[in-house]
């Protein structure tokens, strides 16, 4: 394949803020192109696999709900208002659950975040971004859609290592050549950029460390369903668009038992999308045909009519689509790379090349506590400040990342293995004990100040780092673990007392 080189830069120093090249077009790559660009970035290019800004993924039609500590990134960028007009507000948790008989409850719960969240769609928030780029900084940023980083090695010129990025365009019979002075990495959870660096460095600590997880392994697909589509097959209630739903099935049996999840969406003439999450090995995942699909379905949720609520062409795609798979959560504790500088051009010039990981590329894992995007913006959004306190200087400002973000990138991982893993119903039992003992720290944390609140009502608010809501939490798990030991013996000493006076 012949090789097109039309993207040399020389090697600039770092307070020069140029040439930048992204892996990866999702929340973090787009973010951190703004981000750059207000600072004054120029040459910043993205690459994106996806095949233009506003390609629809059926699979990845879910929504995110961008908290406080995803919003320190849009109140920096100016799109917090913006963000507001594409999103439904989510002041408190409120969901309506609706049994195969029919029944409803709604359940509500305030949280006391600082800010109000929101409820957007993953292609919405994207596009919010990618308008952002064509409207204000497009002068600064590129973003070639369906491209792929397919190589990444180290070359030396005039007795200097440098970066070179081999890319890859669809459609295209050429291999184009890219020498970035900063390779950002937010190419998700298969990073190339993160894989490259393991292979060079020494040390293991760009070697991923995976936890387990009672939510790992589980498998997603999307159903869409119409707007305001019917609740009974009386057509008497309709879905709200605002209004989140749990739907239960009637079937017990663990791979036949079934929940469709819905998420408050902003527009009330759009399409639905309902989650259903369950194990690997789920009978409806088997199904291979629409008509095999809707008879499961249909005996599923008797309380839905599900023939008027889904086309016989959504079916199909349903059948044939393969879905997603819940992570284990993981984490690298390397975030940054830097290329070595000749020892007599070291104490002379800030010149330097390097790498960095966001996003998904440096912690990936299931959506239980909804932290994967704003985890992923709150990376830019330190970022940033880094780079302001070392006057934009990479070999500074990325050290200094990793070593501010890798604890907390550690910390969130395993919050999210212990806090609501079996939130999606996957085995009904262990779903209410989860939710008993919530419920349970939820009351003691009120009477016992030396008990903190549920992960869920702290992890929203950016004054608390991961790393203090995890020491927080560990500490918590031993108060709770002694007084339970203290009364399991206080019991036991009252019944010896009562045996003894008998």
């Amino acid at each position: 394949m012949a090789v097109q080189n039309v993207h040399h830069q020389p090697i600039q120093s770092s307070a020069s803020r140029r040439n930048v090249l992204i892996v990866g077009g999702g929340p973090a790559g787009l973010a951190s192109a703004l981000m750059l660009a207000k600072r004054g970035w120029t040459e910043i290019t993205v690459l994106e696999r996806r095949m233009t800004a506003d390609d629809h993924e059926p699979d990845k039609s879910f929504n995110y709900l961008i908290d406080a500590r995803g919003q320190q990134f849009t109140d920096l960028l100016g799109l917090t208002e913006p963000l507001s007009k594409i999103s439904v507000p989510a002041t408190e948790f409120q969901i309506t659950r609706i049994q195969p008989n029919g029944d409803r409850k709604t359940l509500q719960q305030s949280f006391n975040d600082p800010k109000s969240a929101y409820w957007v769609f993953r292609s919405a928030f994207l596009q919010l971004l990618y308008q952002e780029i064509e409207q204000h900084w497009s002068h600064q940023i590129t973003v070639l859609f369906n491209s792929r980083c397919v190589a990444i090695n180290k070359t030396i010129e005039h007795e200097t290592e440098s970066l070179e990025v081999m890319v890859e365009r669809e459609n295209s019979s050429l291999t184009e050549r890219f020498q970035p002075t900063l390779l950002m990495g937010c190419d998700g959870l298969q990073s190339v950029v993160r894989s490259t660096l393991n292979t060079w460095d020494n040390s293991s600590k760009f070697e991923v460390q995976k936890l387990p997880s009672p939510s790992s392994g589980l498998r997603y697909k999307v159903l869409r369903l119409p707007p305001n589509f019917p609740l009974d097959a009386e057509g008497e209630k309709h879905a709200v668009s605002t209004q989140s739903y749990a739907i239960r099935g009637k079937f017990r049996e663990r791979r036949r038992a079934l929940s469709l999840g819905l998420l408050p969406i902003k527009d009330p003439n759009t399409h639905r999308p309902a989650m259903l999450i369950n194990w690997a090995d789920h009978q409806l995942w088997q199904l291979q045909t629409g008509e095999d699909v809707l008879n499961f379905l249909e005996h599923a949720f008797p309380q839905l009519p599900l023939r008027q609520v889904i086309s016989p062409q959504e079916a199909d795609r349903f059948a044939q689509s393969d879905g997603g798979t819940f992570p284990m959560p993981q984490f690298c504790s390397g975030l940054h790379y830097l290329l070595p500088r000749p020892a007599e051009r070291e104490f002379n010039e800030t010149t330097t090349s390097g790498v960095l990981l966001l996003g998904d590329a440096a912690h990936c894992f299931p959506p239980d506590i909804g932290q994967g995007v704003n985890a992923a913006l709150e990376d830019v959004f330190v970022l940033n400040q880094l780079l302001t306190e070392n006057e934009d200087d990479l070999t500074r400002s990325l050290a200094a990342y990793e070593v501010v973000r890798s604890p907390n990138s550690e910390a969130l991982v395993r919050l999210v293995q212990i806090a609501a893993p079996w939130q999606y119903n996957q085995a009904p039992l262990r779903t209410k004990l989860w939710f008993m003992r919530s419920v349970i720290r939820l009351g003691l944390s009120k009477f016992l100040p030396f008990i903190s609140l549920p992960i869920a009502f702290l992890v929203r608010d950016p004054q608390y780092s991961y790393r203090s809501l995890w020491l927080n939490e560990q500490r918590t798990s031993r108060i709770l673990s002694l007084m339970g030991w203290i009364s399991f013996i206080g019991l036991l000493s009252i019944v010896a007392l009562l045996l003894q006076r008998n």
